[in-house]
């Protein structure tokens, strides 16, 4: 009797450590998401007021119209770079995520087909449409691989 109350009072125990400590880590989450952010609205402030003094500075040295102009097209420059910059570097994650989804694709229907091999090599029909795909698979590797007949014509003359 006592072993198996004493399994159920240690799971029990268990549970009550992993829960406290689930309530560690998100307290010590929050505590760090409130620091960053209270350190990220600092540092918004310190860039604000540095972009205050160089505008009064600019302003000061070439007039306030020129200041104004000056700084309206330094920020719509640096927003279009940034726009370009992400749309760089979307297209370029795109092409990764197209290429990894490609590939599992692929080793997915090599698995469906590793897979499929011993109930196909049990029948006739089988065999016949397993050898069948082993030739199309070679014929549409050597196909991809074959160098092109007009470049070896044109390349010396």
């Amino acid at each position: 009797m006592s072993g198996a109350g004493g399994a159920n009072t240690l799971a029990t125990l268990l549970a009550n450590f992993a829960s406290g400590e689930a309530m560690v880590a998100a307290r010590r989450a929050r505590q760090t998401a409130i620091a960053y952010l209270l350190a990220a609205a600092a540092a918004l402030c310190g860039v604000g007021f540095l972009i205050g003094a160089g505008y009064i500075w600019t302003a000061r040295r070439y007039g306030a119209l020129e200041a104004s102009l000056g700084f309206g097209i330094g920020f719509l420059v640096l927003a279009g770079l940034i726009l370009i910059i992400y749309r760089l570097v979307l297209d370029r994650r795109r092409e990764r995520e197209i290429r990894q989804r490609n590939k599992e694709m692929t080793n997915l229907a090599i698995a469906a087909g590793l897979n499929a091999v011993p109930s196909l090599l049990s029948s006739k029909a089988g065999l016949g449409a397993a050898l069948a795909a082993v030739a199309y698979a070679i014929y549409r590797e050597n196909k991809a691989t074959k160098p092109d007949v007009s470049d070896e014509e044109g390349g010396e003359g």
